[in-house]
């Protein structure tokens, strides 16, 4: 059951970011690009966000490099938290502050544990 839980965790934890790397793509790029202009966040970052999102998603989901790929989701999720969200007096902004820390604890707990079988850490490992 251990194994099944890791799974699940990853595929939940995952489809946030592959699907917010998606809608990054396409019709959804100059408005996000220029959002991040206009809170300080150069915009030419904005493909390796994508690549970061969906990347390190799909990884999460395979297994690969999990506690890396974790720790960096996390810190991504922690910046991002900050620069995007952290408005103490707007309790929308601050809600989307808090399930930014809450999804890095998350991650944090793969960084810890890493991924279960099945996965390509623990095949690679065997």
């Amino acid at each position: 059951m251990n194994a099944a839980i890791n799974v699940v965790s990853r595929v939940l934890l995952a489809s946030l970011f592959v699907i917010a790397g998606v809608g990054k793509l396409g019709a959804g790029y100059a408005g996000t690009q220029g959002y991040m202009e206009s809170m300080g966040v150069p915009g030419f970052l904005l493909p390796l966000v994508i690549l970061l999102e969906i990347g390190g998603g799909l990884a999460l989901v395979v297994g690969f490099q999990t506690r890396w790929i974790a720790l960096i989701l996390a810190g991504f999720s922690i910046v991002t938290g900050f620069l995007f969200h952290f408005h103490p007096g707007d309790a929308m902004q601050m809600t989307n502050f808090l399930k930014n820390l809450s999804i890095a604890g998350g991650l944090l707990l793969l960084v810890q544990h890493g991924a279960s079988y099945p996965s390509i850490d623990k095949r690679q490992a065997d």
